[in-house]
């Protein structure tokens, strides 16, 4: 029987759908009076923010002064500005100074005025390209700040972050532990404690309260006010503002992210043990021994146009209220400031593995359980090239699948051969599709074939495939690994810098994913013939023949679209995958599956007596049944 042609009017109507589809991605693009306008509401927004700090350091900051000893004159005036806390500004630690500690990993910068982290940064990392001299600074330049906002039993309301702390730094066997005190008086103060061990990028972070029971009103919590505004650190800003989002632990054992797109995102959470200011692969975590009873987490895109807004990916707030215990406050905390590497996060057996997105269920499973251990492996352990490890990588998984593809193809074999019979009851019976129904799930039963076997093993592939996806962006060890002509694996391989912007593909040619879309095209053509007319045509339902020709053309099509710009890891994988999927199915067809002997197999099948069907045969036939007996029915009335 000949194949089924495709009619004028599908190739027009799926051209004019896939038309459409293009048109509203076009539209959906911001344009230049939107950028224009929304890069003048930022402006708006940051004068206003800028004026609003201004008047509250009117109100609540105190500059540097040099101050005597034992002045009670001047101790009474800045008790009108600070209140409790004017001691704090007669110490010779009043002034704009900084104290820095560091170890192998990490080097922190921390100010005097407000006691925080000025400046962190990553000692083993380069941020944009390997060699670029650039090491990824998580906090610099004003990026980051953390705020208690302190009210006091005399109705005033301070921020922290405007007033000063003394720092005293000292060694404690090999951890460096720096104290930063606000103080009211000699043995009364509020504390942060930093303490930085040997090659960590944990770092421990208390803060507690000591005799502050005459100068804290605690009736409410003190709200702790921690934002980071994310450094772009990679090739393309687009895609790493991709993966960043805002993460959290809430109520002992939940976790969740504040939506990683739009303006203003905000939720909620009780309870809450970390919060996570994720980039795509550095974060900065704040956990905590005692959970935060509430919260306030905010997530803000600063990417509106890549072109234009290069520096920075989001915008993070989280809002922490720190609960009075008998009068102080004491939170034992930690700061993690490193990569997002599933090893090193997962070492810390504190959870933080949950903000790597290795997806949910069974993907998350194989990810976990397959995936990491199988590429950690192959990369550390045998010392590969991270490219050779890919390939060595997806060899073994689709070797390790060939049995379920043999399986698949030999369903499609066994169905192929009964094409021709299926072809007759069509012509047979082509007035009466209820019947061809059922004399063609006679005809398998009798044959001894499944037709869901076909499908079955298509779908065990299907959560691989999926694991795969969420695999390689997450792959810490693809950063700045170059292959072939591919100078950074978890980021886009660009052969060719196109001189304009292409709507959905963008301003260069990768070419893995090139290479990637012809393998989908050549093993779809190879196994379209053999998975049409598999199975009848249903009455109502839409031509399978006729969409498998299609999407022989839109998968490829799609693959070259939307993985431009994806790490050129993952576009690997799907090129060798495919290659090999072709490679295995080549030699199934022609040296392992014999149709003469599937044919002669059959016929003998048809001979015997048929099987008895399967329950949901039986089912679908009572149906089918059911429905040509009320169809009678109602050409009777």
């Amino acid at each position: 029987m000949e194949e089924k042609k495709l009619d004028l009017n599908s190739i027009i109507g799926f051209v004019l759908i896939f038309g459409i589809l293009i048109w509203i991605f076009y539209q959906n693009q911001p344009s230049e009076k939107e950028i224009a306008a929304e890069k003048a509401k930022k402006e708006l927004v940051a004068k206003q923010e800028a004026q609003a700090k201004a008047e509250k350091a009117k109100t609540a900051s105190l500059p540097a002064v040099d101050v005597t000893p034992g002045d009670t004159l001047q101790l009474a005036q800045l008790q009108k500005t600070l209140g409790g806390f004017a001691y704090s500004a007669t110490l010779p630690s009043a002034k704009e100074t900084f104290t820095t500690i560091e170890n192998e990993k990490l080097k922190l910068k921390i100010a005097n005025k407000g006691g925080y982290i000025v400046e962190a940064t990553l000692k083993e990392f380069e941020k944009f390209k390997k060699g670029s001299g650039q090491l990824v600074e998580l906090i610099k330049n004003n990026n980051s700040n953390l705020n208690l906002q302190l009210l006091t039993t005399d109705n005033r309301t301070l921020n922290s972050k405007d007033l000063y702390f003394e720092p005293t730094l000292e060694k404690i066997g090999a951890d460096q532990v720096l104290s930063m005190r606000l103080k009211a008086g000699a043995n009364e103060f509020l504390e942060y404690k930093y303490i930085l061990r040997p090659n960590d990028y944990l770092v421990g972070f208390d803060i507690r309260s000591q005799g502050l029971n005459r100068v804290l009103n605690s009736a409410k919590p003190v709200d702790l006010q921690w934002d980071l505004k994310t450094y772009r650190n990679e090739k393309s800003v687009s895609y790493e503002n991709r993966f960043a989002q805002l993460d959290f632990k809430y109520e002992e054992s939940k976790y969740n992210n504040v939506s990683s797109h739009g303006q203003g995102k905000e939720e909620t959470p009780a309870k809450v043990s970390f919060v996570a200011f994720k980039q795509h692969f550095f974060a900065t975590i704040l956990s905590t021994e005692k959970p935060f009873e509430t919260s306030k987490l905010q997530s803000d895109d600063l990417v509106k146009d890549e072109k234009i807004d290069t520096v920075f990916t989001k915008q993070f707030r989280a809002n922490l209220p720190l609960a009075f215990t008998n009068g102080e406050i004491d939170y034992k905390m930690n700061l993690y400031m490193g990569p997002v590497d599933y090893k090193t996060l997962k070492a810390y057996d504190k959870n933080f593995d949950k903000i790597i997105p290795l997806g949910w269920g069974i993907f998350g499973w194989i990810n976990k359980f397959i995936f990491i251990p199988l590429f950690g492996f192959l990369s550390s352990t045998i010392g590969l090239s991270l490219g050779i490890a890919i390939i060595i990588f997806t060899i073994i998984i689709k070797l390790a699948m060939s049995p379920i593809t043999y399986k698949s193809f030999l369903s499609q074999a066994k169905m192929k051969v009964l094409r021709p019979d299926i072809a007759e009851l069509g012509e047979k019976f082509k007035k009466d599709p209820m019947k061809k129904q059922q004399e063609t799930m006679k005809l398998y039963n009798k044959a001894g074939v499944n037709p869901m076997a076909g499908c079955i093993p298509a779908l065990i592939q299907l959560p691989f495939m999926y694991a795969s996806f969420q695999f390689f962006p997450a792959a810490f060890e693809l950063r700045q690994k170059s292959f072939l002509w591919a100078d950074d694996l978890s980021s886009f391989d660009s052969v060719v810098k196109l001189p304009f912007n292409i709507p959905l593909y963008g301003d260069h040619i990768s070419l893995f994913p090139i290479l990637a879309a012809i393998a989908i095209f050549f093993y779809m053509k190879m196994t379209s013939g053999d998975q049409q007319m598999a199975a009848p045509q249903q009455e109502g339902m839409p031509d399978m023949a006729k969409m498998m020709k299609i999407m022989i053309y839109v998968s490829p099509l799609m693959m070259l679209i939307f993985f431009n710009s994806y790490g050129a890891g993952l576009s690997l994988y799907n090129f060798i995958s495919n290659l090999i999927t072709i490679g295995i199915m080549f030699v199934i067809k022609n040296y392992i599956v014999d149709s003469e002997k599937i044919h002669a197999q059959i016929q003998e099948n048809k001979l015997k007596e048929p099987k008895k069907p399967s329950k949901f045969q039986q089912r679908l036939q009572e149906v089918m049944e059911q429905q040509e007996a009320a169809k009678a029915q109602n050409k009777k009335k």
